[in-house]
């Protein structure tokens, strides 16, 4: 347990992110799963894909090459099936 006030603090805003991070984070893993389960892909549905993959990037809940590997994957899924 922290002990001083700013050991406090910091336990308090620890929390806070981490409840942020996974509030992103679900949202990502849902809009792709959402994606990857639809039959009929689109490019706007692709685009909100991205979206949500690039807040994650922006803020820091993941590093720049999980997304590319994120959104390089969803664009293969949406080539596949326009092939």
């Amino acid at each position: 347990m922290p002990i001083t006030k700013s050991a406090k603090k910091a336990a308090n805003r620890s929390l806070v992110f981490q409840k942020r991070n996974n509030e992103f984070k679900l949202r990502m893993k849902m809009a792709i799963k959402k994606f990857l389960k639809n039959t009929n892909k689109s490019q706007e549905e692709l685009n909100a894909v991205y979206k949500f993959i690039d807040k994650c990037k922006k803020v820091g809940v993941i590093k720049k090459n999980t997304a590319s590997r994120k959104k390089s994957r969803v664009a293969k899924a949406l080539a596949k099936q326009n092939s």
